[in-house]
Protein backbone atom coordinates (compact mmCIF):
# COMPACT_ATOMS: atom_id res chain seq x y z
CA UNK A 1 0.00 0.00 0.00
CA UNK A 2 1.22 3.94 -0.65
CA UNK A 3 1.10 6.06 2.38
CA UNK A 4 2.11 9.57 2.94
CA UNK A 5 2.67 10.75 6.17
CA UNK A 6 2.74 14.21 6.58
CA UNK A 7 5.05 15.54 9.54
CA UNK A 8 8.66 14.17 10.82
CA UNK A 9 8.10 14.49 14.32
CA UNK A 10 8.21 11.64 17.26
CA UNK A 11 4.95 10.52 15.88
CA UNK A 12 5.30 10.70 12.04
CA UNK A 13 9.04 9.49 11.85
CA UNK A 14 7.87 6.59 13.75
CA UNK A 15 4.50 6.01 11.99
CA UNK A 16 6.33 6.19 8.70
CA UNK A 17 9.10 4.59 9.25
CA UNK A 18 6.97 1.61 10.90
CA UNK A 19 4.42 1.82 8.19
CA UNK A 20 7.73 0.78 5.72
CA UNK A 21 8.60 -2.18 8.30
CA UNK A 22 5.56 -4.26 6.68
CA UNK A 23 6.68 -3.54 3.19
CA UNK A 24 4.50 -0.45 2.54
CA UNK A 25 5.86 2.23 0.08
CA UNK A 26 6.33 5.65 2.56
CA UNK A 27 6.52 8.83 1.61
CA UNK A 28 7.45 11.04 4.35
CA UNK A 29 7.22 15.15 3.95
CA UNK A 30 8.06 17.66 5.86
CA UNK A 31 8.60 21.61 5.60
CA UNK A 32 11.87 21.66 7.51
CA UNK A 33 14.66 21.26 4.33
CA UNK A 34 17.11 20.83 6.76
CA UNK A 35 15.37 17.45 8.82
CA UNK A 36 14.64 16.47 5.46
CA UNK A 37 17.85 16.54 3.88
CA UNK A 38 19.34 14.85 7.21
CA UNK A 39 16.65 12.11 6.89
CA UNK A 40 17.38 11.45 3.60
CA UNK A 41 21.08 10.80 4.48
CA UNK A 42 20.07 8.54 7.21
CA UNK A 43 20.30 10.59 10.09
CA UNK A 44 18.23 10.20 11.99
CA UNK A 45 16.49 13.54 13.56
CA UNK A 46 14.84 12.01 17.11
CA UNK A 47 16.32 9.72 19.92
CA UNK A 48 13.89 6.26 20.20
CA UNK A 49 15.28 2.87 21.19
CA UNK A 50 14.70 0.83 18.28
CA UNK A 51 14.12 3.30 15.38
CA UNK A 52 17.16 3.76 13.91
CA UNK A 53 17.96 -0.10 12.96
CA UNK A 54 14.49 -0.49 11.01
CA UNK A 55 14.66 3.60 9.74
CA UNK A 56 17.93 2.61 8.22
CA UNK A 57 16.71 -0.97 6.17
CA UNK A 58 14.00 0.82 4.77
CA UNK A 59 15.49 3.49 3.64
CA UNK A 60 18.11 1.35 2.18
CA UNK A 61 15.57 -0.93 0.68
CA UNK A 62 13.96 1.77 -0.94
CA UNK A 63 10.51 1.63 1.04
CA UNK A 64 10.84 5.18 3.34
CA UNK A 65 11.55 8.39 1.09
CA UNK A 66 11.67 11.95 2.71
CA UNK A 67 10.49 14.92 0.93
CA UNK A 68 9.64 18.67 1.45
CA UNK A 69 6.80 18.73 -1.65
CA UNK A 70 3.69 17.97 -0.36
CA UNK A 71 2.17 17.76 -4.28
CA UNK A 72 4.41 14.33 -4.41
CA UNK A 73 3.32 12.93 -1.32
CA UNK A 74 -0.37 13.74 -2.09
CA UNK A 75 -0.02 12.12 -5.53
CA UNK A 76 1.89 9.09 -3.50
CA UNK A 77 -0.51 8.27 -1.31
CA UNK A 78 -3.75 6.14 -1.03
CA UNK A 79 -3.66 6.82 2.92
CA UNK A 80 -2.01 10.23 3.92
CA UNK A 81 -1.71 10.49 7.97
CA UNK A 82 -1.70 13.76 9.08
CA UNK A 83 1.31 13.77 11.78
CA UNK A 84 1.51 17.25 13.00
CA UNK A 85 1.49 19.89 15.77
CA UNK A 86 -1.01 20.74 17.86
CA UNK A 87 -0.08 22.80 20.68
CA UNK A 88 -1.75 23.99 23.29
CA UNK A 89 -3.43 27.76 22.75
CA UNK A 90 -2.89 30.55 25.70
CA UNK A 91 -6.78 29.03 26.82
CA UNK A 92 -5.06 25.46 26.95
CA UNK A 93 -7.30 24.81 23.43
CA UNK A 94 -5.51 22.62 21.20
CA UNK A 95 -3.96 24.66 17.90
CA UNK A 96 -4.59 23.02 14.74
CA UNK A 97 -4.10 25.53 12.77
CA UNK A 98 -1.02 23.15 11.24
CA UNK A 99 -3.84 20.54 10.50
CA UNK A 100 -6.67 22.99 9.00
CA UNK A 101 -3.40 24.80 6.65
CA UNK A 102 -2.49 20.98 5.24
CA UNK A 103 -5.92 19.99 4.56
CA UNK A 104 -6.43 23.01 2.75
CA UNK A 105 -3.56 22.47 0.72
CA UNK A 106 -4.47 18.88 0.20
CA UNK A 107 -8.01 20.08 -0.88
CA UNK A 108 -5.89 21.19 -3.93
CA UNK A 109 -3.80 18.66 -5.20
CA UNK A 110 -5.85 15.19 -4.34
CA UNK A 111 -6.65 13.80 -7.78
CA UNK A 112 -7.76 10.22 -7.07
CA UNK A 113 -9.78 9.00 -4.25
CA UNK A 114 -7.45 9.16 -0.69
CA UNK A 115 -8.29 8.41 2.99
CA UNK A 116 -7.01 11.23 5.08
CA UNK A 117 -5.85 10.16 8.64
CA UNK A 118 -5.78 12.38 11.63
CA UNK A 119 -2.76 10.71 13.89
CA UNK A 120 -2.16 14.03 15.21
CA UNK A 121 -3.99 14.17 18.53
CA UNK A 122 -7.33 16.30 18.02
CA UNK A 123 -10.15 17.81 20.12
CA UNK A 124 -13.43 15.91 19.32
CA UNK A 125 -15.11 17.71 15.94
CA UNK A 126 -11.43 18.24 14.40
CA UNK A 127 -12.11 15.80 11.55
CA UNK A 128 -15.04 17.49 10.62
CA UNK A 129 -13.39 20.40 10.16
CA UNK A 130 -10.58 18.91 8.14
CA UNK A 131 -13.22 17.55 5.77
CA UNK A 132 -14.96 20.95 5.11
CA UNK A 133 -11.49 22.32 4.37
CA UNK A 134 -11.51 19.64 2.06
CA UNK A 135 -14.71 19.78 0.75
CA UNK A 136 -13.91 23.26 -0.21
CA UNK A 137 -12.18 22.10 -3.33
CA UNK A 138 -12.88 18.27 -3.91
CA UNK A 139 -16.23 16.15 -4.77
CA UNK A 140 -17.27 14.00 -1.50
CA UNK A 141 -16.62 10.74 -3.20
CA UNK A 142 -13.20 12.35 -3.73
CA UNK A 143 -11.69 11.62 0.02
CA UNK A 144 -12.78 10.31 3.66
CA UNK A 145 -11.86 11.81 6.39
CA UNK A 146 -10.47 8.97 9.25
CA UNK A 147 -9.47 9.40 13.16
CA UNK A 148 -6.77 7.06 14.33
CA UNK A 149 -5.52 8.05 17.46
CA UNK A 150 -1.36 7.13 18.22
CA UNK A 151 -0.72 5.57 22.16
CA UNK A 152 2.57 5.71 21.32
CA UNK A 153 4.62 6.28 24.75
CA UNK A 154 8.21 7.47 23.57
CA UNK A 155 10.96 5.48 24.62
CA UNK A 156 9.35 2.36 23.36
CA UNK A 157 7.07 3.71 20.62
CA UNK A 158 8.60 1.28 18.40
CA UNK A 159 7.40 -1.26 20.46
CA UNK A 160 4.09 0.01 20.79
CA UNK A 161 3.43 0.49 17.55
CA UNK A 162 4.30 -3.19 15.73
CA UNK A 163 2.51 -4.67 18.81
CA UNK A 164 -0.33 -2.19 19.74
CA UNK A 165 -2.05 -3.15 22.66
CA UNK A 166 -5.21 -2.10 20.04
CA UNK A 167 -5.88 -0.09 16.99
CA UNK A 168 -8.77 2.81 17.19
CA UNK A 169 -10.11 3.69 13.98
CA UNK A 170 -12.83 6.40 13.94
CA UNK A 171 -14.53 6.45 10.78
CA UNK A 172 -18.27 6.76 9.01
CA UNK A 173 -17.15 5.60 5.87
CA UNK A 174 -17.05 1.62 4.80
CA UNK A 175 -14.43 1.76 2.26
CA UNK A 176 -11.86 4.04 3.95
CA UNK A 177 -12.72 1.11 7.18
CA UNK A 178 -11.65 -1.42 5.05
CA UNK A 179 -8.36 -0.04 3.74
CA UNK A 180 -7.54 1.04 7.36
CA UNK A 181 -8.00 -2.45 8.61
CA UNK A 182 -6.13 -3.99 5.84
CA UNK A 183 -3.46 -1.52 6.93
CA UNK A 184 -3.23 -2.24 10.47
CA UNK A 185 -3.69 -6.35 10.29
CA UNK A 186 0.17 -7.13 10.17
CA UNK A 187 0.48 -5.36 13.26
CA UNK A 188 -2.81 -7.09 15.26
CA UNK A 189 -1.82 -10.86 14.19
CA UNK A 190 -1.75 -12.00 18.01
CA UNK A 191 -5.35 -11.12 18.34
CA UNK A 192 -5.01 -7.75 20.02
CA UNK A 193 -8.36 -5.75 18.78
CA UNK A 194 -8.80 -3.13 15.87
CA UNK A 195 -11.47 -1.20 17.18
CA UNK A 196 -13.59 0.68 14.71
CA UNK A 197 -16.22 3.46 15.77
CA UNK A 198 -17.60 6.73 15.18
CA UNK A 199 -15.10 9.42 14.69
CA UNK A 200 -15.63 11.77 17.66
CA UNK A 201 -15.77 8.79 20.14
CA UNK A 202 -12.22 7.73 18.34
CA UNK A 203 -11.21 11.37 18.79
CA UNK A 204 -12.71 11.89 22.75
CA UNK A 205 -11.01 8.34 23.14
CA UNK A 206 -7.53 9.26 23.22
CA UNK A 207 -7.92 12.21 25.03
CA UNK A 208 -9.78 10.40 27.88
CA UNK A 209 -6.75 7.44 27.91
CA UNK A 210 -4.03 10.16 28.58
CA UNK A 211 -6.15 12.29 31.15
CA UNK A 212 -7.01 8.73 33.11
CA UNK A 213 -3.16 8.25 33.35
CA UNK A 214 -2.40 11.33 34.44
CA UNK A 215 -4.99 11.46 36.66
CA UNK A 216 -3.35 8.38 38.38
CA UNK A 217 -0.02 9.79 38.13
CA UNK A 218 -1.56 13.01 40.14
CA UNK A 219 -3.43 11.09 42.43
CA UNK A 220 -0.06 8.79 43.92
CA UNK A 221 1.98 12.11 44.34
CA UNK A 222 -0.52 13.30 46.33
CA UNK A 223 -0.51 9.97 48.01
CA UNK A 224 3.39 10.26 48.82
CA UNK A 225 2.82 13.61 49.74
CA UNK A 226 0.11 12.88 52.63
CA UNK A 227 2.36 9.89 53.11
CA UNK A 228 5.65 11.89 54.60
CA UNK A 229 3.28 14.35 55.98
CA UNK A 230 1.63 10.98 58.14
CA UNK A 231 5.02 8.47 58.78
CA UNK A 232 4.01 6.17 56.11
CA UNK A 233 5.60 4.64 52.93
CA UNK A 234 4.15 5.38 49.38
CA UNK A 235 6.65 2.73 48.18
CA UNK A 236 4.17 -0.54 50.34
CA UNK A 237 1.15 1.47 49.39
CA UNK A 238 1.77 1.59 45.69
CA UNK A 239 2.20 -2.48 46.24
CA UNK A 240 -0.65 -2.59 48.11
CA UNK A 241 -3.35 -0.49 46.03
CA UNK A 242 -1.71 -1.79 43.12
CA UNK A 243 -1.99 -5.53 43.50
CA UNK A 244 -5.52 -5.09 43.42
CA UNK A 245 -6.90 -6.29 40.15
CA UNK A 246 -9.32 -3.52 39.68
CA UNK A 247 -6.43 -0.61 40.09
CA UNK A 248 -3.30 -2.48 38.33
CA UNK A 249 0.25 -1.41 39.20
CA UNK A 250 1.19 0.70 36.31
CA UNK A 251 1.46 5.09 36.57
CA UNK A 252 1.10 4.17 40.16
CA UNK A 253 5.27 5.60 41.14
CA UNK A 254 5.28 9.04 42.53
CA UNK A 255 7.59 11.68 41.11
CA UNK A 256 7.66 14.84 40.54
CA UNK A 257 5.19 15.40 37.82
CA UNK A 258 4.19 14.32 34.69
CA UNK A 259 5.78 15.97 31.81
CA UNK A 260 6.28 15.36 27.75
CA UNK A 261 4.22 16.01 24.77
CA UNK A 262 0.98 14.36 25.55
CA UNK A 263 -0.19 14.42 29.35
CA UNK A 264 0.13 18.66 29.67
CA UNK A 265 -1.50 19.52 26.38
CA UNK A 266 -3.97 16.72 26.26
CA UNK A 267 -5.73 17.55 29.99
CA UNK A 268 -5.62 21.25 28.98
CA UNK A 269 -7.41 20.40 25.71
CA UNK A 270 -9.85 18.24 26.85
CA UNK A 271 -10.57 20.42 30.27
CA UNK A 272 -10.96 23.08 27.17
CA UNK A 273 -12.85 21.24 25.34
CA UNK A 274 -15.42 20.68 28.22
CA UNK A 275 -15.43 24.53 29.35
CA UNK A 276 -16.52 24.72 26.06
CA UNK A 277 -19.43 23.10 26.38
CA UNK A 278 -20.47 24.68 29.60
CA UNK A 279 -18.80 21.64 31.87
CA UNK A 280 -17.38 21.91 35.00
CA UNK A 281 -14.64 18.87 34.89
CA UNK A 282 -13.71 19.44 38.73
CA UNK A 283 -11.21 16.33 38.48
CA UNK A 284 -9.26 17.86 35.44
CA UNK A 285 -8.54 20.77 37.50
CA UNK A 286 -7.22 18.84 40.23
CA UNK A 287 -4.70 16.70 38.17
CA UNK A 288 -3.43 19.73 36.61
CA UNK A 289 -3.11 22.22 40.04
CA UNK A 290 -1.33 18.85 41.38
CA UNK A 291 0.97 18.35 38.66
CA UNK A 292 1.76 21.50 39.02
CA UNK A 293 2.59 21.66 42.21
CA UNK A 294 4.59 18.83 41.86
CA UNK A 295 7.12 20.05 40.00
CA UNK A 296 7.86 22.44 43.17
CA UNK A 297 8.39 19.59 45.35
CA UNK A 298 12.31 18.94 44.82
CA UNK A 299 13.46 22.69 44.69
CA UNK A 300 11.51 23.28 48.14
CA UNK A 301 12.88 20.06 49.41
CA UNK A 302 16.64 21.63 48.23
CA UNK A 303 15.97 24.85 49.52
CA UNK A 304 14.73 23.75 52.83
CA UNK A 305 17.66 21.36 53.21
CA UNK A 306 20.19 24.91 52.93
CA UNK A 307 17.58 26.71 54.99
CA UNK A 308 16.49 29.07 51.90
CA UNK A 309 19.91 30.43 50.64
CA UNK A 310 21.56 28.33 47.82
CA UNK A 311 24.21 31.29 47.06
CA UNK A 312 27.63 29.54 46.84
CA UNK A 313 25.89 26.45 46.31
CA UNK A 314 26.91 23.92 43.58
CA UNK A 315 23.66 21.44 42.63
CA UNK A 316 24.15 18.25 39.97
CA UNK A 317 21.09 17.21 38.11
CA UNK A 318 21.14 13.67 36.54
CA UNK A 319 18.27 13.51 33.90
CA UNK A 320 16.73 16.24 31.94
CA UNK A 321 14.38 14.24 30.12
CA UNK A 322 10.62 13.91 30.90
CA UNK A 323 11.33 10.02 31.29
CA UNK A 324 13.81 7.77 30.46
CA UNK A 325 14.61 6.65 26.94
CA UNK A 326 14.26 9.78 24.79
CA UNK A 327 15.40 13.20 24.18
CA UNK A 328 12.12 14.82 24.96
CA UNK A 329 12.32 17.78 27.45
CA UNK A 330 8.89 19.32 26.36
CA UNK A 331 6.97 19.87 29.74
CA UNK A 332 9.37 18.17 31.43
CA UNK A 333 9.75 18.38 35.36
CA UNK A 334 13.71 19.58 35.02
CA UNK A 335 12.75 22.79 33.15
CA UNK A 336 11.31 24.73 36.12
CA UNK A 337 13.50 22.75 39.01
CA UNK A 338 16.99 23.99 37.40
CA UNK A 339 15.09 27.54 36.46
CA UNK A 340 14.14 27.57 40.34
CA UNK A 341 17.45 26.59 41.43
CA UNK A 342 19.16 29.60 38.69
CA UNK A 343 16.69 31.75 40.51
CA UNK A 344 18.01 30.79 44.01
CA UNK A 345 21.33 31.86 42.55
CA UNK A 346 22.85 28.25 42.84
CA UNK A 347 25.57 27.05 40.28
CA UNK A 348 23.58 24.30 38.48
CA UNK A 349 25.75 21.16 36.71
CA UNK A 350 23.87 18.91 34.66
CA UNK A 351 24.07 15.38 32.87
CA UNK A 352 21.55 13.43 30.97
CA UNK A 353 22.12 10.33 28.39
CA UNK A 354 20.54 12.37 25.63
CA UNK A 355 18.61 15.38 26.14
CA UNK A 356 21.58 17.47 26.70
CA UNK A 357 21.52 19.88 23.23
CA UNK A 358 17.73 20.19 23.92
CA UNK A 359 18.25 21.25 27.23
CA UNK A 360 21.05 24.01 25.79
CA UNK A 361 18.94 25.43 23.10
CA UNK A 362 17.28 26.88 26.10
CA UNK A 363 19.61 27.56 29.28
CA UNK A 364 22.47 27.92 26.88
CA UNK A 365 26.12 28.71 29.22
CA UNK A 366 23.60 29.16 32.62
CA UNK A 367 24.20 25.86 33.30
CA UNK A 368 27.53 23.38 33.70
CA UNK A 369 27.19 20.16 30.87
CA UNK A 370 28.82 17.05 32.43
CA UNK A 371 29.83 14.82 30.05
CA UNK A 372 29.07 11.59 32.08
CA UNK A 373 27.33 11.55 35.14
CA UNK A 374 29.82 11.72 37.86
CA UNK A 375 31.44 14.55 36.41
CA UNK A 376 28.69 16.19 37.03
CA UNK A 377 28.75 15.42 41.09
CA UNK A 378 32.38 16.89 41.08
CA UNK A 379 32.17 19.64 44.40
CA UNK A 380 28.52 19.51 44.46
CA UNK A 381 26.86 20.20 47.21
CA UNK A 382 24.28 17.70 46.62
CA UNK A 383 22.89 15.69 43.98
CA UNK A 384 18.70 16.27 42.63
CA UNK A 385 17.65 13.15 40.44
CA UNK A 386 15.08 14.24 37.89
CA UNK A 387 14.58 11.10 35.57
CA UNK A 388 14.53 7.28 35.81
CA UNK A 389 17.41 6.69 33.54
CA UNK A 390 18.49 3.10 33.90
CA UNK A 391 22.36 4.46 34.10
CA UNK A 392 21.15 5.53 37.67
CA UNK A 393 19.97 2.79 38.92
CA UNK A 394 23.00 1.26 40.30
CA UNK A 395 25.96 3.77 40.67
CA UNK A 396 28.73 3.65 42.75
CA UNK A 397 27.60 5.05 46.02
CA UNK A 398 31.72 5.22 46.96
CA UNK A 399 32.27 7.22 44.10
CA UNK A 400 29.73 9.59 44.49
CA UNK A 401 30.67 10.07 47.90
CA UNK A 402 34.09 11.19 47.75
CA UNK A 403 32.99 13.67 44.37
CA UNK A 404 30.26 15.10 46.39
CA UNK A 405 31.28 17.63 48.82
CA UNK A 406 28.69 16.51 51.26
CA UNK A 407 26.83 12.93 50.82
CA UNK A 408 23.32 14.73 49.83
CA UNK A 409 21.02 13.09 47.69
CA UNK A 410 17.27 14.53 46.65
CA UNK A 411 15.70 11.76 44.77
CA UNK A 412 12.47 12.34 42.47
CA UNK A 413 12.20 9.22 41.47
CA UNK A 414 12.59 7.11 44.44
CA UNK A 415 15.96 4.96 42.62
CA UNK A 416 17.16 3.90 45.77
CA UNK A 417 16.76 1.60 49.03
CA UNK A 418 16.27 3.26 52.26
CA UNK A 419 18.08 0.63 54.34
CA UNK A 420 21.12 0.88 51.70
CA UNK A 421 21.09 5.03 51.58
CA UNK A 422 21.68 4.98 55.30
CA UNK A 423 24.02 2.13 55.32
CA UNK A 424 25.98 4.40 52.83
CA UNK A 425 25.89 7.54 55.06
CA UNK A 426 23.81 9.45 52.85
CA UNK A 427 21.28 12.05 53.56
CA UNK A 428 18.60 10.77 51.18
CA UNK A 429 15.00 12.86 50.71
CA UNK A 430 13.18 10.71 48.14
CA UNK A 431 9.08 11.34 47.62
CA UNK A 432 6.52 9.83 49.84
CA UNK A 433 8.94 7.63 51.87
CA UNK A 434 11.12 8.38 54.84
CA UNK A 435 13.87 10.73 55.25
CA UNK A 436 17.23 8.70 55.56
CA UNK A 437 20.18 10.70 57.66
CA UNK A 438 20.71 14.24 59.61
CA UNK A 439 20.54 17.74 58.31
CA UNK A 440 24.08 19.73 58.27
CA UNK A 441 22.03 22.78 57.96
CA UNK A 442 18.53 24.17 60.31
CA UNK A 443 16.07 23.86 58.27
CA UNK A 444 13.13 26.78 57.50
CA UNK A 445 10.37 24.87 57.66
CA UNK A 446 9.14 21.13 58.28
CA UNK A 447 9.81 19.49 55.14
Amino acid sequence: MKISVIGTGYVGLVTGTCFAETGNQVMCVDIDENKVDRLKNGKITIYEPGLETIFERNLAQGRLEFTTDLTRAAAHGDIIFLALPTPPGADGAADLSYVLKVAADLSQLIEEYTVVVNKSTVPVGTAEKVSAVLGDHLPADRYDVVSNPEFLREGVAVDDFLKPDRVVIGSNSERATSLMRQLYEPFVRQGNPILTMDIRSAEMTKYAANAYLATRISFMNEIANLCEQVGADVDWVRRGIGSDTRIGKRFLFPGIGYGGSCFPKDVQALHRTASQHDYEFRILDAVMQTNDAQKNIITSKILNYFSGNLTGKTIAVWGLAFKPNTDDIREAPSLRIVEELLRANASVKVFDPEAMDNFKQIFGDKLTYASEQYEALVDADALAILTEWSVFRTPSFEVMKNLLTDPIIFDGRNLYNLDRMAEQGFYYNSIGRSLVGTRKHTPSTNQ
